[in-house]
């Protein structure tokens, strides 16, 4: 039987232990791989490989020896609890030995789980599951996730009663990250946030959030901006001793003054805006770029982008003469100049 969305989201958080098995594919595989932890951990419990209740097979295992499959189901534990299965990297050359271990299946065998990519609907191995009475096919695709699904990561994680504009933002950053990047932020926060009994703010997502670019180059756009020329030299030698060349900070400062002027050029104004940026930013760095974006407006932003541009193409100019990071030390400068008018 086909699981929808809704319906996966509430089985895979309390599976059921009377059926016969489960299929996961999709073309993320760490989208595939959370979920068949996700399952597996809520059928069998935590200390189901200590107590040989969990069983793997690889797919190409099992297309040379099928029987192995069907052995492991009927296979009788040491152990009290549920039993699983676990079939990871399956193809369609494993669909006979996998239908013939759902047709022997009897009450009291171990579960059988598949996880397998891309599957098309003429799928031999979706149709064993899609077709079995007492069996569950899920296909997971690239759809931003439901709030049922966040709030159960965060949930697993330790966090609840997340307020509106926090829950608002996370949903943002779940959207705009892949599904294991944004379990691993979730454990950064809960991380961020142990033993600290205050609601989630806007403030601790923003520590814990992946930013853009490197730091070290985000205060260096920020003091261009902000038109603090003096700080220029100090901060270039900097990142020149870390490594940094000239065309990465053209490239990074063009990016930094083309998110201003998307903000700067929004009908609802620069906070509007920044709100609609990808990935999003929060707290004190979203309010960072809104002033940067009210200072500058949108005029000058286009005239700041140009000497980027005109700078960028120097750079990579084979006519080239002036040291190329001097050439961007005088169009940082220049730029900060152009701020303070």
């Amino acid at each position: 039987m086909k699981l929808s969305a809704r319906e996966a989201e509430r089985y895979f958080a309390k599976p059921e232990a009377g059926r016969a098995g489960l299929l996961i594919y999709g073309a993320d595989t760490m989208r595939v791989a959370l979920k068949r932890q996700q399952v597996l951990k809520a059928l069998l419990g935590e200390a189901a490989e200590e107590e040989m209740r969990l069983s793997r097979l690889q797919g190409g295992e099992l297309r040379k020896d099928p029987a192995q499959l069907l052995d492991a189901v009927k296979a009788v534990g040491f152990f009290p609890g549920a039993r699983a299965v676990f079939v990871e990297d399956a193809t369609d050359t494993i669909a006979a030995a996998v239908s013939a271990a759902l047709e022997d299946w009897a009450p009291g065998d171990a579960q059988i789980v598949v996880a397998a990519g891309s599957l098309k609907a003429t799928s031999k191995l979706r149709k064993a599951f899609e077709l079995h009475p007492n069996a569950y096919a899920m296909g997971l695709y690239d759809d931003p996730p439901s709030r049922e699904e966040i709030e159960r990561t965060l949930a697993d994680a330790g966090m609840r009663d997340v307020p509106r504009d926090s829950m608002s933002a996370l949903t943002d950053l779940a959207n705009a990250l892949g599904p294991g990047d944004f379990a691993r932020l979730t454990e950064k926060i809960a991380l961020y946030k142990f033993q600290d009994q205050s609601p989630l703010s806007l403030e601790d997502i923003a520590a814990c959030a992946p930013r853009s670019t490197e730091a070290a180059l985000d205060d260096m756009f920020d003091v261009v901006a902000e038109g603090r020329s003096q700080e220029i030299g100090p901060l270039l030698r900097r990142l020149q001793a870390q490594g940094t060349n000239a065309v990465s900070l053209c490239i990074g400062a063009t990016r930094h003054f083309r998110t201003l002027y998307t903000a700067a050029a929004d009908p609802g104004g620069p906070a509007s805006g920044v709100g609609r940026l990808r990935p999003p930013v929060y707290g004190k760095r979203r309010d960072r770029i809104v002033r940067q974006a009210q200072g500058w407006g949108a005029m000058r932003l286009e005239s700041a982008l140009t000497l980027l541009t005109d700078t960028d193409l120097q750079l990579r100019s084979a006519q080239q003469t002036a040291p190329a990071m001097a050439l961007m030390e005088r169009t940082l400068i220049r730029l900060a100049m152009m701020g303070r008018r």
